[in-house]
């Protein structure tokens, strides 16, 4: 159980969310008492503020029922695989399309899976603009939209590199993906 004090997560709150709402449908807890244990655990900040809310539904149970380790996030990249991860997007604004996150996915990719998943998403996310570029010219309608695709492509490309500078997942929208 972690320290009273320590600040809780919001999967913290969910799981004692899950706990009030499984005890309203055994019908252990009325409507009104479920509405206000929801209100105090969203709007528990420490582990203390969680504990009154299940300890007369489970006794001497701790309030905080560890995950299991298959579901604890995984961890936060560092800087050096961020960047990487970002260069592998922003090399779409210098012309390498292609290359570019190629290049990463080969070299940085391999000593690190965060690089490497960032670096397949931009590489299958440019094969797909490619495609775009080559087959939509054969319509009328291809043949305006393919600047428009291109402008949102590196739109696209910024917001990829900004969301792995933040080492956040990020996927590009309607890609192809061809290399896994």
């Amino acid at each position: 159980m972690p320290h009273p004090q320590l600040r809780v997560t919001n999967q913290d709150r969910e799981q004692v969310v899950e706990h009030v709402k499984a005890a309203y449908a055994e019908g252990r807890l009325d409507k009104y008492e479920m509405d206000e244990r929801l209100h105090l655990a969203m709007t528990a900040r420490t582990h203390a503020d969680l504990v009154p809310i299940m300890n007369d539904l489970y006794g001497t149970r701790p309030a905080y029922v560890p995950r299991p380790p298959a579901y604890r996030p995984a961890a936060v990249p560092d800087g050096g695989d961020r960047v990487g991860a970002a260069a592998s997007h922003l090399f779409g604004l210098l012309g390498l399309f292609i290359i570019g996150p190629l290049l990463m996915m080969v070299t940085a990719g391999r000593t690190s899976p965060y690089i490497r998943k960032q670096a397949v998403e931009s590489l299958n996310f440019h094969l797909t603009m490619l495609g775009a570029t080559v087959l939509l010219p054969f319509t009328v309608v291809g043949l305006v939209l393919v600047p428009v695709i291109w402008v949102v492509g590196l739109v696209l490309c910024v917001v990829g590199g900004v969301s792995a500078l933040a080492g956040t997942e990020f996927r590009y929208p309607l890609t192809i993906r061809l290399v896994k």
